[in-house]
């Protein structure tokens, strides 16, 4: 077992007790922690999205800190302020919660466009400008956002370019039967309502240094000319479709390559395969995807252009 396949069960299992049916959508933010990608959770409100991300940020071994996304959320109160101090006559800075190893943006789209965006910087280079003078965030800033779908009342889109900062967008769906029926079991006592704490228990964090050496077998992982031709391919494609106005990115078509990468590796592989890249296609590209008037008063959904790219492109053999 290489060390990425020990990372995911590692993490899988002190997961494994707080959230239950949600074995992919762990796999997936495993992908973009070691790939060193920003995870946005999207889906209706009360189905775990911030239960998860708190659990996984317990797991992660680091400093933690949430920001609830509301409509007078202001940017000084994500990346903090400069105080003057009576006992030194100077401007002190008061750091926000973005200095931080893990930072957990719930329903980050209920904050304003202005506010969203004072997470561009930070979430692009790992560091913050304020009056100016530039600091450095720590090494493994990490954040993880989760966010209803945009039809719901008192939210605000996402602008083009904060999506694009996110590695991945995975989607959290309605639980099945059986799994729905776990969590009313485990969390329908009166006394496991009061006690939130109790929920993101996992026991031993996850040693940074397994998460380092996840990473070094990502990268030698082979990547082979028919692979990056093929990611080329389908970033061609989705900026000369006609139902797409803004395609694919660099900066997606790298995020695709990375996390296929790492998906080679958690399946014990040492090189990557087309597979690989369609598994990792539907949580990195879809949210990159701007579309058209024509296609949005058709209410075609991002997702379904990237099922239709892969079935255009040619695979490699």
């Amino acid at each position: 077992m290489n060390p990425l396949e020990e990372l995911d069960h590692g993490i899988q299992q002190r997961l494994g007790d707080t959230v239950f049916g949600l074995r992919e959508l762990i796999d997936a933010l495993i992908i973009a922690v070691v790939a060193r990608g920003h995870a946005l959770l999207e889906g209706p409100p009360g189905l775990g999205k911030t239960l998860l991300a708190k659990t996984l940020a317990t797991a992660l071994a680091g400093r933690f800190t949430r920001v609830q996304g509301t409509a007078d959320l202001m940017p000084a109160d994500i990346i903090g302020t400069h105080v003057f101090d009576e006992a030194s006559r100077k401007f002190t800075l008061h750091p926000g919660p973005v200095f931080t190893d893990v930072l957990l943006v719930d329903e980050i789209n209920r904050a304003s466009p202005k506010t969203q965006s004072a997470l561009l910087q930070a979430m692009e280079e790992r560091q913050v400008s304020l009056d100016r003078q530039t600091y450095r965030l720590p090494p493994a800033f990490l954040v993880i956002a989760t966010q209803n779908p945009h039809e719901f009342e008192g939210t605000f889109p996402l602008p083009e370019s904060q999506l694009d900062r996110f590695m991945m967008r995975i989607e959290v769906a309605y639980p099945s039967g059986e799994d729905e029926r776990h969590v009313l079991e485990h969390y329908g006592t009166i006394a496991s309502a009061g006690d939130a704490a109790v929920r993101t228990s996992v026991g031993t964090t996850i040693d940074p240094q397994a998460i380092e050496a996840a990473r070094d077998c990502a990268d030698r992982v082979h990547v082979s000319n028919e692979i990056l031709d093929y990611i080329l391919a389908l970033a061609r494609a989705s900026r000369e479709h006609a139902q797409i106005a803004l395609g694919l990115s660099t900066r997606g078509a790298i995020a695709l390559l990375r996390t296929a990468r790492v998906a080679a590796g958690m399946r014990g592989a040492d090189f990557v395969t087309p597979d690989d890249v369609k598994r990792v296609t539907p949580w990195v590209v879809p949210h990159r995807l701007a579309l058209t008037p024509e296609a949005l008063l058709e209410a075609v959904q991002g997702r379904d252009l990237a099922a239709t790219l892969l079935e255009r492109v040619a695979v490699p053999r």
